[in-house]
C-alpha cells in the first residue's frame, strides 16, 4: 500500500520528530519505505529517512508491505499530517 503525504513539520523531518516517526514505524511488521523524488529509505531508519532531506512542504511517499501494512499506513499518515512531529 501506499499514499502520499506532505510534510507538514515547520522545520522538517530533523533528528528529533524522524526518531518519532521511526519509533513509531517500528510497532509494526510490515516493512515502512519513505520515498522523496528518486531516493528512498527504510522508514524504521533514523539515517536513511535523514538522507531523504524531507524538508516543510515536501511531498512524499509512504510504503507500506506485508501483515500490518494498511494499519501501519493509516497510523504513519496520521503522524506525518496530524503535525504531531513538530518539535
Amino acid at each position: 500500500m501506499e499514499k502520499k503525504v506532505t510534510i507538514q513539520n515547520k522545520t522538517g523531518l530533523h533528528a528529533r520528530p524522524a526518531g518519532i516517526f521511526v519509533k513509531e514505524a517500528t510497532k509494526f511488521k510490515c516493512e515502512v519505505s519513505l520515498i522523496n523524488g528518486t531516493k528512498t529509505a527504510n522508514g524504521k531508519s533514523i539515517i536513511g529517512l535523514m538522507g531523504l532531506e524531507l524538508k516543510y512542504g515536501t511531498e512524499v511517499t509512504i510504503v507500506t508491505k506485508g501483515e500490518d501494512e494498511v494499519e501501519a499506513l493509516n497510523k504513519l499518515v496520521k503522524v506525518i499530517q496530524e503535525d504531531i512531529l513538530n518539535i
